[in-house]
């Protein structure tokens, strides 16, 4: 019990606040990482890790079965529940993934903000052993992993000052990531003229286009990243 309570007492505790001078550098570190050809093909599989698990997360609160997801070297995935093929619930389930990578910004952002970046990334470390046991191929499983080994390694190794600089450029990383999948989603249905994209599926479970359901994700996104940014940086 006593352990327990360290742990606890560690993973609660709040570290000083990061000057904005450190997060302008943090969020130009994140938007390179975004911005660069080179790094987003990587960085990008944590977006789909962030967008499966959204999918995910929702699909259960929806009272839907998860049956398993799958992570692609292409930074593709696919998560499958078992449920009503139609109704409220499939649609917040197919409409989380774009979204989920914009939201789990937020919340890191709002942590952050009130100074609990080492419990941020316990938080993470939790939602991703969470994941790992609906994985259900070895690309996937290879990429939770390392994820979450990465952060693992942040939060072991790292001073607390350090841990928050790790917590802020993950969550400027989220933020910014999430409009940018988004157009890369509009991108990719505008060069396959239709596809079984989530908003391609919403235009089916709905009586609004897909195109409708691309602005809705933006839309939600870019709140985020200007709600986050003022969070982290008022």
């Amino acid at each position: 019990m006593e352990a327990l309570a360290r742990f606890w007492e560690r993973v609660t505790a709040t570290v000083p606040d990061l000057s904005t001078t450190v997060l302008l550098v943090t969020a130009a570190a994140a938007a390179v990482l975004v911005l660069s050809p080179t790094l987003w093909r990587p960085a990008r599989n944590v977006v789909t890790i962030a967008h499966e698990g959204a999918h995910g997360l929702v699909a259960l609160a929806a009272g839907r079965r998860l049956s398993g997801i799958r992570l692609h070297s292409d930074t593709s995935g696919l998560t499958v529940s078992a449920g009503r093929p139609t109704g409220l619930g499939m649609v917040l389930t197919c409409a989380a993934g774009y979204i989920g990578p914009g939201l789990f910004g937020l919340g890191a952002a709002a942590l952050l903000a009130a100074g609990h970046a080492i419990g941020l990334l316990w938080a993470l470390l939790l939602l991703l052993a969470l994941l790992l046991v609906q994985i259900r191929n070895w690309y996937g499983l290879w990429s939770v992993l390392v994820t979450g080994g990465i952060v693992f390694a942040a939060t072991w190794w790292l001073p607390p000052a350090g841990q928050a600089v790790f917590a802020a450029v993950a969550t400027w990383f989220l933020l910014l990531a999430a409009p940018r999948a988004v157009l890369e989603l509009q991108t990719a249905r505008r060069r396959r003229g239709g596809s079984d994209s989530d908003a391609d599926q919403l235009a089916r479970l709905t009586p609004f286009p897909a195109l409708f359901w691309v602005g809705v994700f933006l839309a939600v996104d870019v709140a985020a990243l200007v709600l986050g940014a003022r969070w982290l940086l008022g």
